[in-house]
């Protein structure tokens, strides 16, 4: 699918602006670390600014393409899965992106899953205090 090269060569290049586009309004992003999904493409594109920031040697390694049932709706919809490594608070990490897309083509949902626990940890603490610095998520209570 276009839309999931696209994405891909734009967090491979670290190119945050080229991913707005990608991504429908009311997206809903799925973390590993966070129960609830963030939601709407401003908030998504803000988590990726601080993911983008985040991430140490980030590559994709692999792609499969299908189709699955949406979170949403629970219709099945188009669907791409990347598989990817990094590093991250000085932790090896191996990870997939499960995107799920619209009629047009645009990333309407995307679920993140990482192993192993210490990196989903190490990972988790980052991405919350690169949210904090970045005013999308409250700083700690009495801080």
């Amino acid at each position: 699918m276009e839309t999931a090269a696209r994405f891909r060569a734009a967090v491979e290049a670290g190119d945050h602006a080229a991913l707005e586009d990608l991504f429908t309004e009311d997206v809903r992003f799925y973390s590993p670390v966070k129960f609830a999904p963030f939601e709407g493409r401003p908030m998504v594109m803000g988590l990726f600014g601080v993911l983008l920031r985040t991430f140490e040697d980030f590559r994709y390694v692999g792609r499969f393409e299908g189709s699955a049932l949406t979170s949403t709706d629970g219709g099945e919809a188009p669907a791409e899965i990347l598989v990817f490594r990094a590093t991250a608070g000085g932790k090896q990490i191996h990870g997939i992106d499960l995107l799920h897309f619209d009629e047009a083509g645009l990333i309407k949902e995307f679920t993140v899953m990482v192993r192993p626990q210490s990196a989903v940890n190490a990972l988790g603490e980052a991405v919350l205090a690169g949210l904090v610095a970045a005013g999308l998520a409250p700083g700690p209570a009495g801080g």
